[in-house]
């Protein structure tokens, strides 16, 4: 019998801040997580899960599986940064999987091998470590695909909802209440979930693209929906809001405005006027009226993004607002394009803030100082008893620990 083993790599650096509270396989693209996407294409197996130390405590709280445990089976590891579009066969040789960039896909290896794989080596490996440990091992290269950084996920996202339709969805069903003067284009390219409430004068445009509404969902009246878009069990979409092609909202958020082509984690809210555009957004975080982002240059040159320090080259034309868990932005915030905020941060006043907002960081454009932690900590409480969740002490405990990780990324001036 084989286990299944999802770990994350050394590059889960590339795609900090959004993961200093998550392992990767936890970020969202289309209609689910990267590690939904993965175990939907296995049944009946052992998950086992693989992650950095320090967030092994509240993993566990999360999920009824084993984390960073001894594997003593034959197992399949597979990157949690994998964008998984078709399985990887369970049983077979002991083999190796990589992408044109030498990154690890997969290791599939009987239990004598995979007794000498723990959270450690995996996070830290690279193919020439994995060579001297396992002598003789097949390596192929694969074409699957792997993020490495938070704009491919915003990338893919229009595509994966296309593709989770197919096969998640009955298309054409609607187990909700759809009121009069509702339209919908294509009658075919929609799924509606069990008690959501869909009011007058709402449009939902499928035409270009499926459009899934989970169970719970509220959409007030005169908004309009443009497909490919999920919109997450319990969430509310505002009076009159636009929400654009290639969008994933997630569960119980509160969003108004424009959005489009934007990842927003769930419990958090955008629920006034303002323009979100290629953006990502974590949990539990909370846009201010009026909050808005550029995604693209007045030259159309690509857009720079701050990547572990330093200013890159995206690659794209498009980047929003990159937002980590527990951060908030003011009425009438402005971010520029590429703009990367921190794990609790609260942003606001007038003009730019800069492209880079470290964790924990308390100001704007004039000027930031540090979120004090017990501060922080308060509001997190607050915010998380008024969707009747707790902090746990784990939680707690994980957001001390980033505090501490990101002290000298506040240090820089």
């Amino acid at each position: 019998m084989s286990v299944l083993c999802i770990f994350e790599d050394v590059k889960y650096k590339k795609l900090l801040p959004l993961v200093w509270l998550k392992p990767v396989y936890e970020l969202r693209c289309g209609m689910r997580s990267l590690m939904d996407k993965i175990i939907l294409n296995y049944k009946n197996l052992t998950i086992e899960l693989f992650c950095r130390d320090y967030l092994k405590d509240v993993v566990k709280e999360r999920y009824n599986y084993n984390v960073n445990a001894e594997i003593k089976d034959n197992a399949l590891f597979i990157n949690g940064r994998i964008l998984m579009d078709k399985p990887i066969s369970i049983e077979g040789p002991e083999e190796i999987g990589i992408n044109k960039e030498n990154d690890i896909v997969y290791i599939r290896v009987k239990k004598e091998n995979a007794k000498l794989i723990n959270s450690e080596f995996i996070l830290d490996c690279d193919l020439e470590k994995i060579k001297k440990t396992f002598k003789n091992i097949k390596i192929i290269e694969t074409n699957y695909t792997l993020i490495n950084y938070s704009w491919d996920l915003v990338h893919y996202n229009p595509e994966q909802i296309k593709n989770e339709f197919v096969k998640l969805a009955n298309a054409g069903e609607i187990q909700g209440n759809i009121y009069e003067r509702v339209v919908i284009i294509d009658k075919k390219n929609i799924f509606i979930g069990k008690n959501s409430k869909i009011k007058p004068g709402v449009i939902i445009d499928n035409e270009e693209g499926p459009v899934y509404i989970d169970e719970n969902v509220l959409i007030e009246p005169n908004a309009v929906v443009q497909g490919p878009t999920y919109v997450g069990k319990g969430s509310i979409i505002r009076l009159g809001a636009k929400i654009r092609e290639g969008t994933s909202i997630g569960d119980v958020c509160r969003i108004g405005g424009e959005v489009e082509e934007s990842i927003i984690h769930g419990y958090s809210n955008k629920q006034h006027d303002g323009f979100l555009g290629h953006a990502y957004i974590g949990m539990w975080c909370n846009l201010g009226a009026s909050t808005n982002n550029s995604d693209l240059k007045n030259n159309y040159g690509n857009v720079k993004v701050y990547v572990e320090g330093k200013l890159i080259d995206s690659g794209s034309m498009f980047v929003g607002l990159t937002m980590a868990d527990h951060s908030k932005s003011g009425i009438g915030t402005t971010f520029n394009t590429g703009t990367v905020v921190g794990v609790s941060s609260n942003i606001f006043g007038e003009g730019y803030p800069p492209k880079f907002i470290p964790s924990f960081s308390w100001g704007g454009a004039k000027g930031f100082v540090t979120y004090r932690l017990d501060d922080a900590l308060e509001v997190v409480s607050k915010v998380m008893a008024r969707r009747k969740k707790s902090l746990t002490k784990s939680e707690e405990k994980l957001l001390k620990k980033v505090f501490e990780l990101t002290t000298t990324e506040r240090a820089v001036k």
